[in-house]
């Protein structure tokens, strides 16, 4: 209704422009001759008509478009009542639709999942099965394993029991000592850089001696001697409160001391010795011990004149010492190669000189046979010269001058 309102106004707008147009052609095309008053007369009542028609063109389009609502709303109400009616019915209906649809797609979901499930029980029951048999199969080795472990672990704690039995002995536990000790001298000394039960005096003999070199022909023997208190040393590993570790410390100290003490006594013997030795502690661990011991450490070398040496510390010891006697074994080589050229040396100088003793003989040997070349040998020529021009002449004895027949 509203578009038709607009029209109807557009239409009677357009009407009057166009009698505007109309009475301004007519002012302009009036002859002089026509009066301006009827002119404007009729302008007037084109306006007055004007005005009236539009007013009940106006009241005629509001009466219009007001019973044209009124129809319209009617006409909404009807269809809005159908379409509510119709929705009602179609949501009821669709409800019910989708109830079907969801009770049918539920059913189809429980009976899928339950196949489903079936099939994953199913899976999953083969896969414990094989992991567990799996499992089983990998414990039962492992136990087997460990079974064999045990068993070695039972043999290895035997031998640990016969070694602490063997080394309760104190002989057997000296010698495990030297077995050791020789065997680091042998593998990097030579045999003849160290000797075994070396006599330091008259009586008094010595495990190991390293040979190192003295001012003379005779070696200063370096002492060596292998200890190792493991009764001591055992407490100390076996005390477990503070007290205990003290005492075993304190007995495993005095132990120490007492062997350095010993060995100052019986195998520094200055110049047979050198002013030092060496104790040997076969173990890291009680060698560990010892050296933390800072006052004990320089108590056995400032007074005992004894240094403690481990299995690593000897073998660094003994490598230095190594290349000592390398150096001087260089340095010895050395002075008997500048003597072998001293005498090479002096050999050339005779050779030169009989070198030029053999040349100035060879210059007069040369000038001889060059002389005895020159001379003699025309000589000759001449008289082989003489014999062709004689032909056929008697035979004649012939001298050759400057030539003597020796017979």
């Amino acid at each position: 209704m509203v578009i038709i309102m607009d029209m109807v106004l557009l239409i009677i707008g357009i009407i009057i422009v166009i009698l505007l147009v109309v009475l301004l052609i007519m002012q302009v095309t009036a002859t002089k001759k026509s009066d301006n008053s009827e002119i404007c007369e009729i302008t007037v009542l084109l306006k007055h008509t004007l005005d009236e028609h539009s007013a009940q063109q106006r009241d005629s389009v509001q009466q219009q478009i007001a019973s044209g609502a009124t129809e319209q709303f009617q006409r909404f109400s009807l269809i809005q009542q159908s379409l509510n009616k119709t929705l009602q019915e179609n949501r009821i209906e669709i409800v019910n639709t989708l109830e079907n649809k969801m009770k049918s797609l539920q059913e189809s979901n429980e009976k899928r999942l339950e196949q489903m499930q079936g099939i994953v029980d199913e899976k999953l029951q083969k896969t414990l099965e094989t992991r567990l048999s799996q499992s089983f199969e990998l414990v039962s080795k492992q136990l087997e394993s460990v079974g064999q472990g045990l068993g070695e672990m039972k043999a290895l704690a035997a031998d640990a029991k016969s070694l602490k039995n063997a080394l309760t002995n104190v002989k057997e536990r000296g010698t495990y000592g030297e077995v050791r000790l020789e065997k680091l001298l042998s593998d990097i000394l030579a045999t003849s850089q160290y000797e075994v039960n070396a006599e330091i005096s008259r009586g008094r003999y010595v495990e190991f001696a390293i040979k190192l070199p003295g001012m003379g022909d005779e070696p200063v023997l370096l002492p060596i001697d292998s200890k190792f208190p493991i009764e001591d040393y055992n407490r100390l590993l076996d005390a477990e409160d503070k007290p205990s570790i003290e005492e075993a410390r304190k007995s495993l100290t005095q132990k120490i001391r007492a062997f350095a003490k010993d060995i100052h006594d019986k195998y520094i013997t200055p110049p047979k010795t050198t002013d030092f030795a060496l104790m040997f502690l076969p173990t890291e661990g009680l060698y560990a011990e010892v050296s933390q011991n800072a006052a004990l450490f320089e108590e056995l070398r400032d007074k005992y004149k004894v240094t403690p040496v481990g299995v690593t510390t000897l073998s660094a010891f003994l490598s230095s010492l190594q290349m000592g006697f390398k150096t001087l074994a260089i340095e010895q080589r050395s002075q008997e190669v500048w003597d072998t050229l001293r005498g090479v040396k002096k050999a050339f100088e005779d050779f030169e000189k009989l070198l030029e003793t053999a040349h100035k003989q060879l210059q007069t040997a040369d000038n001889t046979i060059e002389k005895i070349v020159g001379v003699r040998t025309r000589a000759i020529n001449r008289a082989l010269r003489e014999v062709e021009v004689i032909g056929t002449e008697s035979p004649k004895t012939f001298e050759l001058a400057g030539i003597s027949d020796d017979k």
